[in-house]
């Protein structure tokens, strides 16, 4: 029973922070959504921020066991790819992760703290990818830190434009195209399979 209250609460959170951000949304909007009292919400998280939290890491985990179910031998510019389209089938998460981004640029927390700790982790993590996977150099003759950070900033950047680009749905496939030239045509797991192209 607590696990589905859980997710009841954390399903009316993210449609409420989606609507109106971090500062505009109140632990009584959510409650109201959920059918609860502001304590039934507080019990289960006992914070707005840590609410906020819970709503970043759901959406982590979800693509993270997406895109655990595809084939370990694909190809990483086709799983980049996915990954925004599930993102597109679940758009409530990118609405917050905007929202997020938004009032992180202004300098709120705790997106702010959030989205800086994001985007080091997750540049860090593809750079030890690209670093032991090519060495110093690429294929494509960026160097691991450059490249990391360039597709990190082709998938936020995506993630932004397919919000409001009546045709999204060609972002998943600029993406695989972008990925096999920013990572080389050489790297199997970044160039096209004959099957994705």
């Amino acid at each position: 029973m607590g696990s589905a209250r859980r997710e009841e609460i954390l399903e009316a959170a993210l449609e409420v922070f989606a609507a109106r951000g971090f500062r505009g949304a109140s632990i009584d909007a959510v409650a109201e959504r959920a059918g609860l009292t502001r304590q039934g919400v507080l019990h289960y998280f006992p914070s707005k921020k840590r609410l906020l939290l819970a709503i970043l890491e759901l959406r982590e985990r979800l693509s993270r066991e997406h895109l655990a179910a595809r084939p370990a031998d694909g190809d990483w510019a086709a799983d980049l790819a996915e990954a925004v389209a599930f993102e597109q089938r679940h758009p409530s998460f990118a609405q917050v992760h905007s929202v997020v981004l938004a009032e992180a640029v202004v300098g709120q927390e705790p997106a702010a703290q959030y989205v800086r700790e994001r985007c080091r982790s997750l540049q860090d993590a593809l750079c030890g990818y690209l670093t032991e996977r090519h060495g110093e150099r690429l294929p494509s003759g960026l160097s691991a830190p450059v490249a990391a950070a360039a597709v990190l900033a082709l998938i936020e950047g995506v993630h932004q434009m397919w919000l409001v680009d009546p045709e999204a749905e060609r972002y998943p496939s600029i993406v695989r195209e972008a990925m096999s030239v920013l990572l080389g045509s050489g790297d199997k797991d970044a160039g096209l399979s004959p099957e994705r192209r």
